[in-house]
């Protein structure tokens, strides 16, 4: 056992390998006890890949960055050749990948060794991971809260010290939310900027992008270095930055850069005052340091852009189950999926096609209005969430919420409920909780979540920044100097100290 494991980032254990003063097996044998002695609480680590790893010990390469550093992959889009990937659903319980996808590749090439698969939502649609097939995962800070979803698994996994990076994807902010929630650095790149094949050439539309959760910066700095790049299938592509992210995040920021805040909710709904004293305490810093802030928000719709995030939604889960009945040969009924799932294929099945064609043009739109006001502001910050974690099962569907859901996969009535104005209350309760992430989703810019606050009852908040397309590397310069400041949170939670 390697003594204070869980206090070491990915590079630092990949050092200790370097440098003689452990071996690679010392190393995952240290990091497969901290998973036995956590995951029984956490349930973060679903599938477990032990013996792989085991005979990958034998062609580590001590050349590459990350050379024996053990660490897990989200159990969606991160396919893992020869392993399930169900996704949260038990519709999926039987699907193996055939290939590794190619984000896994090149996981693979800087010399890391996978130990298994995280926990995920059903089809990795909520900002909460509580999947009825492999039960919740909970947040190790408090065992009673959520580590946000829909990356929640790996965070927990990574809050915890079982490994230090993990896989993620980050569609509506299921990097950035998990993050928030379990004291993490989570960045989620500018689209096209990290691979999405072989099997695909787009994830939602664009939304959605690879990348790692992480205790330090220099950890998803270096891992963005090495996964970045050019994919011949892709559908999105943008030039590859030729610099180093590593590198680039110990060069300061100009001060005379402008720097815009707002706490208030794009949407229009609360902001809990915790999600708020975050960004004004970080705001406050970033002036005493000498930068130019000033309270100002771009001039976009948030409720359009909702409206907008919320169709192609919709349209994805109905894609998904059609993806799913192919996958496994068998039709998929109201039964094997859970009552909000199932509802939202059926309102992504009332879906035009001229629907859905308006609603990327509002992303279009988005990312024009967010590209003029990067000319004028280098970063946007907001709250990473409008609210602290939740309680394990508090958002749940309430009796009367599950009775319609039933009631409309029995009807096949989902016309009448998206008429009833229904629709657009699950939306405004959808994304109340976290109405800042899905913004650089769509409009395709990097945001990342920095761990900058904890509330009196000992939970993280995150602060999201902004920066426009293919400048993560500024994002990394703004982490690596907050990330020195005493308000950086990431700390061992107190279930691990």
């Amino acid at each position: 056992m390697i003594q204070d494991y869980d206090h070491y980032d990915g590079l630092g254990l990949s050092a200790l390998i370097k440098k003689g003063e452990v071996t690679p097996s010392e190393l995952l044998t240290s990091a497969i006890n901290r998973i036995e002695e956590l995951n029984p609480a956490l349930n973060a680590v679903i599938n477990k890949t032990y013996k792989d790893a085991q005979k990958a010990l034998k062609t580590i390469d001590l050349t590459r960055p990350f050379a024996g550093v053990p660490i897990l992959l989200k159990n969606a889009q991160q396919d893992l050749k020869g392993q399930p990937l169900s996704v949260g659903s038990k519709v999926l319980s039987n699907y193996i990948s055939d290939e590794d996808a190619e984000y896994v590749i090149r996981l693979k090439k800087s010399g890391v060794l996978i130990l298994g698969q995280t926990n995920v939502p059903e089809f990795a649609l909520l900002g909460i991971t509580e999947p009825s097939y492999f039960g919740p995962t909970r947040n190790p800070w408090n065992l009673n809260f959520t580590p946000g979803g829909s990356s929640g698994g790996s965070a927990a996994a990574v809050a915890s010290g079982m490994v230090p990076i993990a896989g993620g994807n980050d569609g509506g902010g299921s990097i950035r939310i998990p993050a928030a929630f379990t004291g993490l650095f989570g960045m989620k790149p500018t689209r096209g900027r990290t691979p999405v094949g072989p099997k695909k050439g787009r994830s939602w539309q664009g939304a959605s992008v690879d990348h790692v959760l992480s205790k330090t910066v220099r950890d998803s700095a270096a891992m963005l270095d090495e996964t970045q790049g050019f994919e011949k299938t892709a559908a999105f592509h943008i030039p590859d930055f030729t610099g180093s992210y590593l590198q680039s995040m110990n060069a300061p920021v100009e001060k005379e850069i402008k720097i815009a805040f707002s706490c208030e909710s794009p949407i229009g709904t609360k902001v809990h005052p915790e999600c708020k004293e975050a960004v004004l305490n970080t705001v406050k810093l970033l002036d005493e340091m000498g930068y130019i802030v000033e309270e100002t928000a771009p001039l976009i719709d948030g409720k359009k852009l909702a409206e907008s995030y919320m169709t192609m939604y919709f349209g994805e889960v109905a894609a998904q189950m059609v993806k799913a009945e192919a996958s496994t040969g068998q039709k998929v009924r109201m039964n094997d999926v859970e009552p909000s799932t199932w509802l939202l294929h059926q309102l992504g099945s009332t879906i035009s096609v001229g629907e859905f064609v308006q609603a990327l043009q509002v992303w279009d739109d988005s990312a024009k209005i967010m590209e003029a006001f990067h000319e004028e502001y280098t970063f946007y910050i907001t709250p990473t969430t409008a609210f602290p974690p939740s309680r394990i099962g508090e958002l749940n569907p309430a009796p009367l919420e599950r009775f319609l859901m039933r009631l409309v996969g029995m009807t096949n009535s989902a016309g009448l409920l998206k008429k009833s104005g229904f629709v657009d209350e699950l939306a405004a309760k959808s994304l109340e909780r976290t109405p800042f992430t899905q913004l650089a989703n769509l409009s395709g810019q990097p945001a990342m979540s920095l761990p900058m606050h904890l509330t009196p009852d000992g939970l993280p908040c995150g602060v999201q920044v902004m920066a426009a397309r293919g400048r993560e590397d500024l994002l990394f310069r703004l982490a690596g100097e907050l990330e020195k400041s005493p308000l950086w949170k990431i700390l061992n939670p107190p279930l691990i100290s």
